[in-house]
């Protein structure tokens, strides 16, 4: 039988940002440095327990009010 301590790590969150595609790996980078580190700022815990999932997103798969955002906006 394994168990499975939890601690105040283990709490941390994971975190799920969608964002249209087009930034570079070094916006990423500064991005999810700083989210990692106002998360432990704020939270405690690790930076190793942050857990942060970026998705791309085509504009032609993205909408608000009913118009794609890769149609052209007035």
């Amino acid at each position: 039988m394994m168990y499975h301590l939890i601690t105040k790590e283990h709490l941390m969150p994971t975190y799920h940002i969608e964002m249209f595609e087009g930034r570079t790996p070094e916006q990423k980078k500064k991005l999810v440095e700083e989210i990692t580190r106002v998360t432990v700022e704020v939270l405690g815990g690790s930076p190793e327990s942050v857990d942060i999932i970026i998705t791309d997103i085509q504009r032609a798969n993205w909408a608000t009010g009913g118009k794609l955002w890769s149609e052209p906006r007035g």
